[in-house]
């Protein structure tokens, strides 16, 4: 153990417990000579904060762009299927246009060689003609149904007239006055027909 010192008038020095104080005196020493230390300290956050929003705005940048060029894409590929869509549709009329013609020729000759035919074959001529046009609408899948007998129904006949037949049931289709077609359960147009009408009339008593 080291031996304590005094001085002259008994007072104890040389311990050597004093020795961390002076460190941090040296320290706030320095920083008071050097400010800039600390300084510096303060200014490092700072930095971080900045340097974080900069890289903030260049992921907004960078995600602003890729939504402008998502949305440019799906404007263009709504653009493109419109012009497909619209080119089908006229390539479809034009084909059906292409397959109505050699129907107008058939109708054509007929009329051209009606006054030199007799009746019959002047008949037999518009009918095949009118055969050739049923089979060109069925290839587009448009059919005419046989209804004659069959009930009325409001969705898919008209009704222009009423009829009164002992032999056909209640609201049964008595005559079609023009053909109504259908392209698979879609109406294209209705068949105007007479129904039958079995009500009693107002005037009539029972026996």
């Amino acid at each position: 153990m080291r031996p304590n010192r005094f001085t002259g008038d008994g007072k104890k020095i040389g311990s050597g417990r004093k020795q961390p104080e002076i460190k941090h005196q040296s320290m706030n020493t320095e920083i008071k000579k050097n400010p800039s230390i600390e300084l510096e300290s303060n200014a490092a956050p700072d930095v971080t904060a900045a340097t974080e929003a900069e890289a903030l705005v260049r992921d907004l940048a960078a995600q602003k762009d890729v939504h402008l060029r998502l949305a440019a894409d799906f404007e263009n590929f709504k653009r493109r299927s419109r012009q497909e869509a619209e080119a089908r549709a006229a390539a479809q009329k034009e084909s059906l246009i292409v397959e109505l013609l050699p129907v107008i020729d058939n109708l054509e000759r007929a009329l051209a060689s009606g006054s030199s035919q007799n009746t019959a074959q002047f008949h037999q001529g518009v009918e095949m003609t009118l055969k050739q046009l049923q089979q060109l609408l069925r290839r587009h899948g448009v059919e005419s149904e046989e209804i004659v007998g069959k009930p009325f129904d409001p969705h898919r006949h008209e009704a222009i007239s009423q009829g009164h037949s002992a032999t056909q049931p209640d609201h049964a289709i008595l005559e079609v006055i023009q053909r109504g077609y259908l392209k698979g359960t879609n109406v294209i147009r209705p068949a105007k027909v007479v129904v039958n009408d079995l009500t009693p009339s107002r005037g009539h008593h029972g026996p």
